[in-house]
């Protein structure tokens, strides 16, 4: 979903952070620089390539950009010698805004990925991805676009109260069928769009994972019409926990770091995995930053196996390196999407035909949620 303002999440293990270099604006003069010989290895870039070059990361603030920086920006800037900078919250208009003046100030931008794929290509805003620096080669299949790699990934996942029944829902169909499963459902009802209740519908009506795109949406309105009258919204994940812990919702389609919060809190909820969907963010470089190179190479390090399970301890996100093994608690493993027994089971979900619709498949959401 394309968003200009992030809720953080909860973090997992209780980790402290350390002090951050926050910083408004980067960028400075090109520099020309050496990365080394050989193929981009992720994680890794070479000692002292980048002094003199300052960076800035524009993200979403708060808990998850503290992360990205004690993950990723602190010990980059302490092996390449570049100064790193981070701003935010990421807002489009700004990004833009940069891009058309050739002022660029945020040298790598966090951003929704259906955003990110919409900006790929000549009339974009965001670069090729060059894979020379970048290495991919351990991220999982189908989150890589043609101008963007993953910033972390997570689920979309039913949360179901167990107070509420004495036989548990399983999936899609359950969360359709009022009658067996009566209750509260709780969705996503801002003015913004993506994967989420739609491929659920279709889901619900059996539609195999591997055939849901492109997706049937006048067959989706006609199941969420069934539904509507036992909907509830919310419309940030800090409202999303929240009806969850206060046992608003019977059942909630939630973020997945915002069921972890919540049970984590103790409300008596468990999740849904099977047929769960797969989202991610995006990390991308905006068209004219002065040192495209460089932040390349910062995005190629980020995407380390140690800086991802660093990221995962702190924020409770998923990694995106195959690799990558972050120490989490008990609870923070039953949330961790990349484990096998969840992985097998989830989803995933395609940025490129949202981008590609987004704008007619918004008018159509905002009419039926105002109908």
């Amino acid at each position: 979903m394309i968003k200009n303002q992030r809720t953080v999440l909860t973090t997992v293990g209780g980790l402290a952070l350390a002090a951050t270099l926050v910083g408004c604006s980067g960028g400075g003069a090109p520099v020309e620089v050496d990365l080394g010989s050989g193929p981009a290895v992720a994680g890794t870039v070479k000692e002292g390539a980048l002094e003199g070059v300052t960076l800035t990361l524009a993200s979403w603030g708060g808990l998850f950009q503290e992360g990205q920086v004690e993950a990723a920006s602190v010990p980059f800037a302490k092996e390449s010698g570049a100064t790193m900078l981070d701003d935010g919250p990421t807002e489009y208009s700004k990004v833009k805004a940069q891009v058309e003046s050739k002022q660029v100030t945020w040298d790598i931008v966090d951003s929704d990925i259906i955003w990110a794929d919409m900006q790929c290509g000549d009339d974009g805003l965001l670069m090729d991805l060059d894979t020379t620096i970048v290495d991919t080669s351990n991220i999982p299949e189908g989150l890589v676009g043609d101008c963007y790699v993953p910033a972390m990934q997570y689920g979309y996942v039913i949360m179901y109260n167990k107070d509420a029944y004495t036989t548990a829902p399983t999936g899609w169909a359950d969360f359709f069928d009022t009658d067996k499963f009566p209750g509260k459902r709780s969705i996503a009802g801002f003015e913004d769009i993506g994967p989420g209740v739609y491929e659920g519908a279709l889901l619900a009506e059996g539609v195999a994972p591997d055939e849901l795109y492109p997706l049937d949406m006048d067959r989706v309105y006609k199941k969420l019409d069934g539904l509507r009258d036992h909907l509830i919204y919310w419309k940030t994940g800090a409202e999303s926990q929240q009806m969850i812990e206060s046992g608003d919702a019977d059942m909630a389609l939630v973020w997945s770091g915002r069921g972890f919060g919540a049970v984590e809190n103790g409300a008596n909820y468990a999740p849904i995995w099977d047929q769960s969907l797969v989202v991610a963010d995006a990390l991308s470089v905006p068209k004219n930053a002065k040192n495209p190179d460089a932040a390349f190479a910062y995005i190629n390090y980020y995407l380390g196996a140690e800086q991802q399970a660093k990221l995962s301890e702190i924020t409770s996100y998923s990694p995106v390196h195959k690799d990558s093994k972050p120490n989490l608690t008990e609870l923070g493993q039953d949330y961790l999407i990349t484990n096998p027994e969840i992985a097998d089971v989830m989803v995933p979900t395609d940025a490129a035909w949202w981008s590609a619709n987004y704008d007619t498949e918004l008018n159509r959401w905002l009419d039926w949620i105002q109908g």
